[in-house]
């Protein structure tokens, strides 16, 4: 299992593009249409998970999340997935870890992250610092972590 940071030009960015507008995440389609235009800032980044050369999960640190406007924090970790039959191998807390070393190492202190899943990022060392209506999906939690 490799993680990694991928641009746009390389051979992996296609394959991810790919596997996230086929996976059974409907977020999916929303990172393969952003890939596709490029729409990153410089220092933000898409993470993936890879098993030899197949992409099996990915993640995004950027900017923001979609969260109501009193919450108007940066940055964050976005579409974390990790596909079915991956799952339950840590692979979203090794691409989260990863996402953490990169925001440390560019001089962040905290990271943020939208989930509705209870108890899963706790593990990882977030607290939960708000419940919001969802803007766009299920994610009703904002989570934040010190690094």
């Amino acid at each position: 299992m490799k993680v990694q940071v991928i641009n746009s030009g390389q051979y992996l960015w296609k394959k991810t593009i790919a596997f996230s507008e086929t996976c059974s995440w409907i977020s999916g389609t929303q990172l393969a249409e952003r890939m596709q235009s490029n729409s990153f800032a410089d220092w933000e980044r898409v993470i993936i998970a890879t098993d030899e050369d197949n992409v099996v999960g990915f993640c995004v640190f950027e900017g923001k999340g979609i969260v109501p406007p009193e919450y108007d924090f940066s940055p964050f970790i976005n579409l974390v997935f990790v596909d079915e039959s991956y799952r339950g191998k840590r692979i979203s807390e090794l691409m989260i870890r990863y996402a953490l070393d990169y925001a440390k190492e560019i001089g962040f202190k905290e990271v943020y992250l939208k989930s509705e899943h209870h108890g899963l990022y706790e593990k990882y060392g977030f607290e939960k610092i708000a419940d919001f209506e969802p803007i766009h999906g299920p994610a009703n939690q904002l989570f934040r972590i010190v690094i």
